[in-house]
Parts: C-alpha cells; sequence; structure tokens
C-alpha cells in the first residue's frame, strides 16, 4: 500500500514526521515535541534515551523501572531511597520475614535431603548455585542472617552458637562477658563511688 502522506510515521503519535522535526532512535523516528520520557515526559536526547521494546525512557525511569532492585542501587553513593517504584506500575511483593532455625536437630552436620544438603534455618534442600557455607553447615543465601536481628551475614562476619549464627553485635549482646568493666566501650573500666 502507498505512503500517500510522504514521510516516516512518529514512534508515539503515528503522524507524519517531516525531516526538519524528525528525531531518529532505534530505527523509529520520532518530532521533536514526541521524543520524551514515557513515564516523567522529560525531553530526551542520543545521549539520555533508555529504550525498552518500542517504549523510551530517560536513564533514570528506566532504571527504576527495569534495573536492580534493593539497597544500594540507583540513588547515588550512601542514599536509601524507600521508593518500591509503584508509580511506574511495579507491583512489590514482600519476601518470606525472618525466621529463626525451626529444626529440631540444627548443630547436625551436612544433614541430607534426596542427596542435597539440607539449610538448618528453613529446612529446604540447598543447591549449589544458592549454597553458603558458615559453622559448618550450608545455608540458603536468603537464610544465611542474624538469628536474632536478621542481617545479612558473610563467612567472616559471623558466630555461631548452638547450631545457629548470629553477627558479631549480637553474639557479643547476648552470650559474650557480662559484668562490671563491659559494655562500657573502648576498653574503658568506669567505677563510680
Amino acid at each position: 500500500m502507498p505512503n500517500w502522506g510522504g514521510g516516516k510515521k512518529c514512534g508515539l503519535c503515528r503522524k507524519t514526521v517531516y525531516f526538519a522535526e524528525e528525531v531518529q532512535c532505534e530505527g523509529s523516528s520520532f518530532h521533536k515535541s514526541c521524543f520524551l520520557c514515557m513515564v516523567c515526559k522529560k525531553n530526551l536526547d542520543s545521549t539520555t534515551v533508555a529504550v525498552h521494546g518500542e517504549e523510551i525512557y530517560c536513564k533514570s525511569c528506566y532504571g527504576k523501572k527495569y534495573g536492580p532492585k534493593g539497597y544500594g542501587y540507583g540513588q547515588g553513593a550512601g542514599t536509601l531511597s524507600m521508593d518500591k517504584g509503584e508509580s511506574l506500575g511495579i507491583k512489590h511483593e514482600e519476601g518470606p520475614s525472618h525466621r529463626p532455625t525451626t529444626n529440631p536437630n540444627a548443630a547436625k552436620f551436612a544433614q541430607k535431603i534426596g542427596g542435597s544438603e539440607c539449610c538448618p534455618r528453613c529446612s529446604q534442600a540447598v543447591y549449589a548455585a544458592e549454597k553458603v557455607i558458615g559453622a559448618g553447615k550450608s545455608w540458603h543465601k536468603s537464610c544465611f542472617r542474624c538469628a536474632k536481628c536478621g542481617k545479612g551475614l558473610e563467612s567472616t562476619t559471623l558466630a555461631d552458637k548452638d547450631g545457629e549464627i548470629y553477627c558479631k553485635g549480637c553474639y557479643a549482646k547476648n552470650f559474650g562477658p557480662k559484668g562490671f568493666g563491659f559494655g562500657q566501650g573502648a576498653g574503658a573500666l568506669v567505677h563510680s563511688e
């Protein structure tokens, strides 16, 4: 079918785009006035555009909608954002909450389920792709958390007691030395009369 209207069609409004007002992106043509972020409506150019299928976004909105989620992403150094992306149409699903080990035999080394090791926190099979080893046992990455505060641990930052794992702070508070001279910080002994 012949294109009687001349020119290419705009990727947003589908009207004819003439040469003087044309912006090209990923093989599509746009009017300069239509070359806007789909979310925040900011003007785009070749350095600020991010394409997802037929949709165009500024890099910031693209990152919020399609980029990695969680602590440390998208907001710059040391900033924690509570934005879950609802304004962008992102549905947030709450993960399972932290819960201490319910396995009565948690201290038993390398418990097996059908040939796979068993996580002492959730009692489910632990496969190689999700395995973290700590306190002589295999854990899921998501279960490798302090039993008291739920803080994520690394094999170098944990302390274990009775088959359970703790961050160094919780371990010291709950199982460390107690009494006169402890807990004052910097090794200072305080005596008041």
